[in-house]
């Protein structure tokens, strides 16, 4: 199948052309027309659809550019403040209408003559939001729009000094691979200190989070926030007992894999003990990974490692460079992170990432061009509606481009011993993942278990968590008070509550696509394009089904996947 990068952006039909959203007064009145519009026949149903996506894709990149904007500059109050007037005065006033449309669809008598199989997920997602839709909740949401931004606003302040200069934690984390272990030391104990400077601003806005989030729970008749979160992810085909299996899965067959990456880390750095700053670090006389020297260079060597997968991978790079979609360098005033977002009219998405020049940021720069391929293939769908699918299969889609790319990498590096190192690096972090997911899934089903919790009770419990699944092979004697707060470094239990696991079912699906990979490349590529071409349009089992994987996290399968990646590791070894 011909596939082009050449997208355009949506033309407006029921919108004037060059419509800006600047007060609510002049949005408002597209929304009456789509309530009070007559619907008479199926042909009108499926019009009057195209108009309501039409302005779904507008107010969606409106929002998206505000976010953008200001997570690329965060001391600019007036972006903030640009974000904060979407969040305050306009979502809020859309939400009712929103309501009233998507009970004026699920109500029409034409809806039922639309194609099932097309549209099912998408009424399945409608009928939700009129489920959970509730008239007192909506300040709450926007309260917590809101506050969530606070924590990429305090993390981005966060800078220590080293050798005299200032760096961001981001840049900072390049000595944690120096070959001094004292400077490694001195780096990783900054950085710590560094959070704990903010350890009571993150507990507070946190305690604030957990306490609005239960409310929105409470209104809309639930017991907790995890159990709302569940059916607003989308959760139809997994429960919170199948995240439980999963976390055990991963004590049982993971665990004892990264004991053994962790001693042969040690017993190649010749240390008798392995501290948490030795982790990244190579032995004396090898100099750490420097795969690009800056942004440019890092967008330029992953079209040239692109275009020796698929050349249209590639072209949807060089469509987002020309349309200046991409914000790749960490420096001081941006948020934390890195992100795709999805551009809902422009189809060609905008990745925004904090690259300091080390192997980690190569993952992260193709993990996102995988989410970027996401949106480029979705965008031809007819609705905005059919285009929001699951998370579960959005991060298979970067996921396995971090694998997929992995014999591809020499646009980054000169030598077959550095790609080597690279590629166990690439499998290590696959397999050393895990534990960190299960570590932040189980965390949040407790913390909205119990919501009135003590910030004391709560140390408790993530270092409680922590250790049931922390490697022996790490010595942390003595970093108790840093490993406490551990978890504030993890920007998903601020902004976006539950978005973890994602990437655990997603990995085993990343690992599954890889598979297929190693034994026919062309196929496995037409079936990961297939899937993503899907767009929301169908169940996860089948997105996974047509992507030629199980949407599986059994013990039995778990341990299948782990014992392949094991294996090609062990090879890399040789």
């Amino acid at each position: 199948m011909l596939r082009t990068a050449d997208i355009q952006k949506l033309p407006h039909h029921f919108l004037p052309s060059n419509f800006e959203l600047t007060q609510w007064e002049s949005l408002e009145p597209y929304f009456k027309a789509l309530v009070d519009r007559e619907i008479t026949d199926k042909t009108s149903l499926e019009k009057w659809m195209q108009d309501l996506s039409e302005l779904e894709a507008f107010i969606s990149e409106d929002a998206c550019w505000r976010q953008i904007k200001m997570t690329c500059d965060t001391t600019d109050a007036s972006l903030e403040a640009a974000f904060t007037f979407f969040c305050m005065e306009i979502q809020p006033k859309i939400q009712p209408y929103a309501d009233a449309l998507n009970k004026k669809l699920i109500q029409c008598s034409f809806t039922s003559s639309l194609d099932q199989n097309e549209y099912f997920t998408y009424l399945r997602s409608v009928k939700k939001s009129i489920d959970l839709f509730r008239e007192q909740n909506i300040p709450l949401q926007a309260e917590l729009s809101v506050l969530q931004q606070q924590y990429g606003t305090i993390a981005g302040r966060m800078t220590i000094t080293v050798d005299d200069k200032e760096y961001t934690l981001q840049q900072a984390a390049q000595f944690l691979e120096s070959e001094d272990r004292s400077k490694r030391e001195e780096v990783y104990i900054k950085i710590q200190e560094r959070r704990l400077q903010d350890k009571q601003a993150m507990h507070d806005l946190f305690t604030s989070l957990i306490q609005k989030r239960h409310q929105v729970a409470l209104n809309a008749g639930f017991q907790n926030y995890r159990d709302y979160k569940f059916v607003e992810l989308g959760r139809f085909d997994y429960n919170k007992e199948d995240c439980y299996q999963f976390h055990e899965a991963i004590k049982l067959h993971v665990l004892p894999i990264i004991d053994k990456i962790y001693a042969r880390k040690k017993n190649k750095l010749g240390l008798t003990t392995l501290k948490p700053w030795d982790t990244e670090a190579e032995p004396t006389g090898t100099k750490p990974l420097r795969p690009f020297t800056d942004g440019k260079d890092l967008y330029n060597k992953s079209v040239t490692c692109f275009e020796q997968i698929d050349p249209f991978f590639a072209d949807c790079l060089k469509k987002m460079d020309a349309l200046k979609h991409f914000d790749l360098e960490s420096r001081q005033g941006k948020a934390p992170g890195g992100y795709n977002c999805p551009l809902a009219e422009s189809g060609a998405p905008f990745i925004f990432m904090n690259a300091a020049g080390q192997m980690g940021d190569v993952t992260t720069m193709v993990h996102e061009v995988g989410h970027a391929i996401h949106s480029f293939l979705a965008h031809p769908l007819p609705l905005s509606g059919f285009k929001e699918y699951p998370m579960e299969i959005a991060e298979v889609a970067s996921m396995s481009m971090e694998l997929f790319t992995m014999n591809h990498w020499q646009a980054f590096f000169d030598n077959d011993e550095d790609l080597k190192r690279a590629q166990e690096h690439q499998l290590e972090r696959t397999i050393t993942i895990f534990p960190w997911i299960a570590i932040i899934d189980k965390f949040q089903h407790w913390v909205y278990e119990n919501p009135n919790h003590t910030i004391e009770e709560r140390t408790q419990e993530w270092t409680k968590i922590t250790k049931e699944f922390s490697t022996n092979s790490i010595d942390y004697s003595g970093l108790d008070v840093y490993r406490a707060i551990g978890w504030q470094r993890q920007l998903h239990l601020f902004e976006v509550p539950f978005y973890y696991i994602e990437y655990g079912i997603a990995q085993l699906g990343a690992i599954g696509m890889w598979m297929q990979y190693q034994k026919n490349p062309s196929l496995a590529l037409e079936n990961y394009m297939n899937a993503l071409s899907l767009g929301g349009t169908r169940t996860l089992p089948d997105l996974y089904k047509t992507a030629g994987i199980s949407f599986d996290f059994s013990s039995a399968y778990v341990k299948s996947l782990m014992d392949f990646t094991n294996e090609a590791l062990e090879k890399l070894y040789q």
